[in-house]
């Protein structure tokens, strides 16, 4: 990622901040629209999954700066979404969900360079989990 797209997504993330709770609203139900195989997965309040999700998001967004920072937390949490039940290929559905629950919370500020950024953002560190939790090959 480059610094200037580590800016789109902190200052379009800080947008979103302020209706968190609607957000998680929208993209698990976006989730579970594009790979409803997922829905058992989640046994808990999913208020509360939704503001674990969020919290995530901000300390990943803020610690983009420095990725080193976060990569032993993305390393941990990978692993233990593995316990869950999540499969590799989840990650697709996840980040589909996530760019769609940006785009609808951001309106016209979700640009063509924002999109691209937040792609960059999930793709390195999507990778990188799948990488840690299921090893090199899947994450090819």
């Amino acid at each position: 990622m480059t610094p200037d797209q580590v800016s789109l997504v902190q200052q379009s993330f800080s947008k979103v901040a302020p209706i968190a709770d609607q957000a998680a609203t929208l993209f698990y139900g976006r989730l579970f629209e594009l790979a409803p195989e997922v829905k058992p997965l989640f046994k808990g309040d999913m208020t509360e999954q939704g503001r674990k999700l969020m919290g995530t998001l901000a300390v990943v967004v803020g610690g983009l700066t420095k990725l080193e920072s976060v990569l032993p937390a993305a390393s941990a949490l990978a692993k233990k979404h593995v316990g869950y039940g999540v499969k590799p290929q989840h990650y697709t559905p996840v980040g589909a969900a996530l760019l769609w629950t940006l785009e609808q919370g951001l309106g016209p500020a979700w640009t063509p360079e924002t999109a691209e950024a937040w792609t960059s953002a999930y793709t390195t560190l999507s990778g990188y989990m799948i990488a840690e939790a299921y090893g090199q090959g899947a994450a090819a």
